[in-house]
């Protein structure tokens, strides 16, 4: 299993927004980044990511699964771009904030610190298991 984080504006797609699509999940679509979309690529089912609201709120939220690996997104006319579906999992009890992933040791080599910027990432084992740990959960899922 491999483990990713997915970001999102909380005024385009929020994490409530996610858990309301229920277990069939949602297209994580418009994304028009290469390198994001070659991430996608290599996604599998039953791979586990963080949700990760961006813009003003900056935290991981939320975990979701990878239930459909890359197709074409239904939102591209151009036969460019591809996403993933994803579902809701699991809320993390304490939202771990871009500013606490930053403060944490562990986590220094993480792409969120080193690119923030990118929409798909991908996120070690062990920077999961910090995270989880720092998001209230007693065991990483």
């Amino acid at each position: 299993m491999a483990y990713w984080l997915f970001k999102s504006e909380p005024e385009t797609w929020s994490w409530d927004d996610q858990v309301k699509a229920g277990p069939k999940g949602a297209e994580w679509d418009g994304v028009r980044n290469y390198q994001a979309r070659n991430i996608m690529s290599q996604m599998k089912r039953g791979d586990l990511g963080f949700f990760y609201h961006s813009g003003s709120a900056r935290e991981i939220v939320g975990i979701v699964e990878v239930v459909a690996e890359a197709h074409p997104d239904s939102t591209d006319d151009t036969g460019t771009w591809t996403c993933v579906d994803v579902a809701a999992r699991e809320a993390l009890p304490e939202p771990v904030s871009l500013q606490r992933v930053k403060a944490t040791p562990e986590l220094q080599d993480m792409v969120l610190v080193k690119n923030s910027r990118l929409s798909v990432q991908p996120v070690t084992a062990e920077e999961w298991a910090v995270i989880c740990r720092l998001g209230g959960l007693a065991k990483a899922p």
